[in-house]
Parts: C-alpha cells; structure tokens; sequence
C-alpha cells in the first residue's frame, strides 16, 4: 500500500484515468450515437488551439501565484489578504477569459440565444412577466423563454434587467458583473473556513482556492455569480454561528433565499448549511435567538417573489418536463453519471483530488479519535481558532464532505446531464479547501501551523511535495484548457 506523498500521486493518478476513460467512451458515444450533445465530452467544448490578448496575462497571474502565493498567504495581515485574493482571482479570471478576446470571451457569453440577455425586453412590466413566467417555460408553450432563462427562477434574468436599467447595458457590463461579483466567491470561502476551523488552515487554501481551474468557467458565467451569492450566504452563516451575531444571520438567510431564486439546484446548498450549523452548533445553543433573524431573512425574497405571483414549485416542476423535452431527455444517464465527476476534476483541479484523498483520511481519523474520546468527554469538533490540528482539520473536512455530499446529490438527480462544469460552482468552490491539507506536512493533529512552515525555511511541503508543484499543477491545467478547447455554454 502506498504511503505518505505516494497516496496523493495516487489519487491524482485516479483522477487522470478517470477523464481519460470520460473522454474516450465519451468520443465513442459521440461518434456513435451523436446523444452526448457535447462535441468534447465530458465537457460542453470543441476542440479548438488558439492563443489570445488574454494569454501573456493568464501566464504572469498564475508565474506570479505560484511564486509569491504561498509566501503571502502566510505572511499577509488577514486583511490584506482578503482583498487581495479578490484581485488575483478577478485578474486570473479577465485573463483566462480574455484569452478568447473581448467579444468572444466577455461581452458576447451572455447575449447568445440560450442566455438571458436576449429577454430584457420583455420585462418592460415586472409585474406582469413575473405573473407570467411559468407561461412560458414549456416548449410548447407561445414564445417560450431561451434555456437559461427556463432552467433559472426568475431572479437571474431579473438581475440583469436591473442592471440594464440603472445604464449597465449589454454584454460587457453583464459579464463584467459575473466575473468580479463571481470573484468574490474565493473570499467567502476563505471567510468561512477561517471562521469554522482557524486562520491557519483558510491561509492554506488561499493559494488553490485562487487559482483554481475552475475559473475557466467562472469567466464568462452566470453561474460564477449564483456561486457567489451561495457562497456568502454559507460565509456569513458561519461568521453568525461563531461569532454569534443577529446581523451575520439575518443577512446570511437573506442570501439563502435569493440563491434559491436564482437557481433551482442552490436548494442543495443547505447541505453545506447544515454542516455549518453543526460545526457552529455551540453558538447556536448559546444564543438560539439567531435563528430569528435566519428565518426572517430566509422568507424575505420567496415572500417578495410569491407575493409577485410566481410560484416557485410550480415553475420547478414544469422545468423537470422542459429539461426532458430538450437534450436532457436524450444524453444518457449511464455516462454522465459518472462523466459529470470527470468534469468536476477538471473544474478543480489535480490538487484538489489528492486534498480531497486526504479529507477522507482525516474524517476516518477523526472517527476513530472520537470514539476513543467519548469516555473522557472529549469533543473532536471543537473550535479551534488559531491552529491547524486534529480538530481544526476534522472541521474541515466534515465542510469539504458536506460539499461533496451535495454535489453527489446533484449528480444522482439525473438534472445535471452535462455542463456540469458550470452549473456545479456553487458546490465544486467548496471542494477546494481540501488542498490545505497539502499544506501539512500530513493530515495529522501534530501538524504546526502553516504560518510557521515557511519560517522554518522555504515553502511547505506536502510530505516530501512542494506545495507550488501543486499549484503549477493547477494552473497548467486551467491554461490548457482555456488554450486548446473552446468552452461554451
């Protein structure tokens, strides 16, 4: 059996033969039967090797991450960092985006005829379009909506009805909008894990959870900003189980609620919810009054949008009969099943496989220490704000497991056929934590902190693997992505 830095090798070796084997049969099945619907399988792509404005840009980001990334990671006041992952994450983006040129990459994602863009007009009357949304989902239905604007309740379009409204019209700032709103989901999760597990570890991921393939899709979708609205509403749910704050609460149900009407599949964000409240159920105890202010916030936006005349069930269940209308009644639940996984590594990455080997290593460990604990009295899960040891890592990891959780959810709902690697963002985000683990010098309770690895003498080491070929790692991958497919969606 193999040890230490071996079993991640491993694991990222599983993860390559896992997109291979997607890719072949995919192909197969393509040429085949043509019932795939992706010229590219398992991604929604075609082959297509190019270079663009974008590039030299996308090259310095991710030359610059690597190097300097894990240095400032560690070294940075939080408050420094915070703003400055924002930047990096928008700038790795633009650049990844803008590799296809401005018009192709940006401007023109939203404005084709399956995006929302092309139905502003027709809400002139808010009201009345709101009333009379589930009109119009069906394809049989008279002058039934583009697929994206179907597939989402209406608070997507209305999003950037509004911005066409306050003079932010078109393409460009729509896209715009995705990628530096989409950004901010890399602070949220930075915010959360710092919150339920310590500083040290949330320092950790900074570096992955910026450099994240997963923003080749981030740039430009829609997607990256429903993620990002899930995202701080998980962020500040943990900033109110911990710090035991009305404020945190009221605004985190808030943004629960408008995530749920911006994508029906947010709904199973509440399984990353969930964790929170149990990692933060001390504070819940402590202070039960906070689910007031959740519960309040949480009703605000369905209420509005009931109130308004649309419903929310109904809408969902006619989206069900669209989806197998469509392409979704045709691609084949045997491959994407699986295939949708292989997506998911592309998405986040060969680190994050190997993070994610070892999150399961630490919940195993945690498991068995936990039994051992229970005569003492011991609690596992306790909070441990500063550190990085066995309780701040089994935190983590049941975070991580939550995610996993809801994605696997996802995949088994047979209503993610495909294109997974954006519609899954809100979920694969919260994957990424798990390369913090590739900070420690093993998944352990005697690991120091990740602060103190570079004071010791260089960049931390993942048992013996530089945490910068992880990374490296994680940005070849996403430029060659960006430079030989051209992704759509």
């Amino acid at each position: 059996m193999p040890r230490g830095p071996s079993r991640d090798l491993c694991a990222a070796g599983a993860a390559v033969l896992l997109v291979t084997t997607a890719v072949l049969v995919g192909r197969h099945i393509q040429g085949t039967s043509r019932t795939l619907f992706a010229d590219w399988p398992p991604l929604l792509a075609s082959w297509n090797p190019h270079l663009g404005p974008g590039t030299p840009a996308a090259v310095l980001v991710a030359i610059a991450t690597v190097a300097y990334g894990p240095v400032l990671a560690a070294r940075l006041p939080w408050r420094a960092l915070l703003p400055l992952t924002w930047g990096t994450a928008t700038a790795w983006t633009c650049s990844l985006a803008l590799v296809d040129g401005w018009q192709r990459g940006i401007a023109g994602r939203l404005t084709t005829p399956h995006e929302y863009l092309p139905v502003i007009d027709r809400f002139h009357d808010i009201p009345a379009a709101l009333r009379g949304f589930t009109g119009h989902i069906l394809l049989s239905s008279p002058d039934h909506w583009p697929a994206h604007t179907a597939g989402h309740p209406p608070a997507a379009t209305l999003t950037f009805v509004l911005l066409d409204r306050i003079g932010l019209r078109g393409g460009g700032w729509a896209g715009m909008w995705c990628v530096t709103v989409g950004a901010t989901a890399c602070v949220a999760v930075l915010v959360a894990v710092r919150a339920l597990t310590g500083e040290g570890l949330a320092r950790g991921a900074a570096p992955f959870v910026v450099l994240a393939p997963a923003a080749v899709w981030m740039g430009t979708s829609a997607d990256a900003y429903f993620a990002a609205v899930a995202a701080w509403a998980v962020a500040l749910l943990a900033l109110a189980v911990t710090g035991r704050s009305p404020w945190w609460a009221g605004a985190s149900g808030l943004l629960f609620g408008l995530a749920c009407y911006l994508s029906y599949g947010l709904t199973l964000v509440a399984l990353i919810a969930a964790a929170v409240m149990v990692l933060g159920r001390h504070g819940v105890r402590g202070r039960p009054a906070l689910l007031v202010p959740l519960l309040a916030g949480l009703a605000v936006v369905p209420t509005a949008f009931t109130l308004a005349g649309f419903d929310w069930w109904e809408a969902y269940r006619l989206l069900v009969t669209r989806y197998h209308q469509g392409v979704g009644g045709i691609r084949p639940y045997g491959y994407w099943v699986w295939a949708n996984l292989a997506c998911t590594v592309l998405v986040t990455g060969l680190a994050t496989a190997a993070g994610l080997r070892r999150t399961g290593a630490v919940l195993v460990t945690g498991l068995a220490t936990a039994a051992g604990l229970r005569r003492t009295g011991a609690v596992l899960l306790r909070r441990r704000r500063g550190g990085t040891g066995q309780a701040a890592e089994a935190r983590l990891a049941l975070l991580v497991s939550a995610a996993l959780l809801a994605l696997l959810v996802a995949d088994l709902s047979g209503m993610s056929k495909a294109e997974t690697e954006r519609i899954w963002l809100p979920f694969t985000l919260w994957l990424l934590p798990a390369c913090a683990f590739l900070t420690l010098p093993q998944a352990s309770g005697s690991s120091p902190k990740f602060s103190t690895l570079l004071e010791q003498g260089g960049p931390p080491r993942a048992g013996g693997t530089p945490v910068r070929a992880w990374l490296t790692a994680q940005a070849l991958l996403a430029l060659l992505l960006n430079h030989l497919l051209f992704t759509r969606w």
